[in-house]
């Protein structure tokens, strides 16, 4: 559909009206006679003519700008601007009546004037404090939960929002941690998020297309389980270009918190407030408990970067570094716990053959 000569028309009318009223204050009469005319006519056909010749840049231009732009906006947006838009047109309504007692032209043009200022700043202040204002509109969570007879912090935690990042969605290690009940609270994918797993998905590297789509599975299964909450939004912070800044803007306008492996997001959100739940560490955190002297089986599988060293992998994946365990490749043999190292990648363990 070819919204042009609709929008010639509507320049047409909009400048032919506003003639109109020039030409009544000119003639200082809203009556059509013969000498009212000499002023009304002309000045409605010039401007009328000055509207529809204009009408490229000043209606069509702006009007294909708006449409390109409201394909782009999100949906939370879009209706926090029509709701706010409602409520400016509608006090700009009250005061009509008022501002249309004021003399001509002033009593005919400052209506429309109104609805527009008002309409717009209903429209901005509603699409730029929307997390403020619902949040007002929200029932307090304490009194919520006072009502149901459990602790305030306790509700507050059950239903914390958990904002997943891209890395750790491609582990898939959450999808395992949440199907055990362990994740009080509800994963949130943003769509940005989203966005890069599919742009990651159809890379033409064989190894990232093949982490995209393994992350693209993980959501799938998340979804499919009923005993974890998901859910996707649409809200893109526009304060932020690069997903991780986006990701750390967004948790703080939601007072939520992080789920990632990502060491740097990790460092960089922290510096900034934000609550971070770290894949990595949970897996350190769960791991067996080994102290020196105490002895367990370990199959040597590959040689250690010192001379004479062996190394191994308990089941969990830590690291064993067996000294003196060279001559024992390939072969499962008791070994003695000498040192543990905590380290950021992990737990390194330092051992020795039974009996050495």
């Amino acid at each position: 559909m070819r919204l042009a000569p609709l929008f010639r028309v509507l320049g047409t009318l909009v400048y032919g009206f506003i003639g109109w009223e020039l030409g009544v204050a000119l003639a200082q009469t809203n009556e059509l006679t013969t000498d009212s005319a000499r002023y009304i006519v002309p000045a409605t056909l010039i401007c009328g003519a000055f509207g529809y010749f204009l009408a490229p840049w000043i209606v069509i231009a702006p009007a294909r700008a708006a449409r390109n732009s409201l394909r782009q906006v999100p949906i939370d947006e879009l209706l926090a601007g029509t709701l706010g838009l409602a409520v400016g047109v509608l006090i700009a309504a009250l005061l009509t009546f008022p501002l249309s007692r004021l003399p001509a032209p002033f009593g005919n043009v400052f209506p429309l004037i109104a609805v527009i200022i008002f309409g717009y700043l209903g429209a901005t202040v509603m699409v730029l404090r929307q997390a403020d204002i619902w949040g007002l509109m929200r029932p307090n969570r304490a009194a919520r939960a006072s009502l149901l007879g459990a602790e305030p912090a306790a509700a507050a935690s059950t239903t914390q929002t958990l904002l997943l990042d891209t890395s750790v969605i491609i582990d898939g290690r959450i999808a395992d941690v949440a199907q055990t009940g362990f994740v009080m609270g509800t994963l949130t994918v943003p769509r940005f998020v989203l966005n890069e797993l599919q742009y990651i998905a159809d890379s033409p590297d064989v190894l990232r297309r093949n982490r995209g789509r393994r992350g693209l599975e993980m959501l799938d299964r998340l979804q499919n389980n009923s005993d974890v909450k998901i859910e996707f939004i649409d809200i893109d912070p526009q304060d932020a270009q690069q997903v991780d800044d986006k990701l750390i803007s967004l948790a703080m306008q939601l007072s939520a918190a992080v789920i990632t492996n990502d060491y740097n997001l990790n460092r960089v959100a922290r510096l900034q407030g934000v609550k971070i739940l770290n894949v990595n560490e949970l897996a350190n955190a769960v791991k067996s408990v080994l102290l020196p002297g105490e002895e367990m089986p370990l199959k040597i599988i590959q040689e250690g970067k010192e001379s004479g060293q062996g190394v191994g992998y308990l089941e969990d994946g830590t690291m064993v570094v067996v000294e003196n365990g060279r001559r024992y490749l390939n072969q499962e043999i008791l070994v003695q716990v000498t040192k543990v190292l905590q380290t950021n990648a992990g737990r390194l363990i330092f051992a020795v053959p039974d009996g050495s």
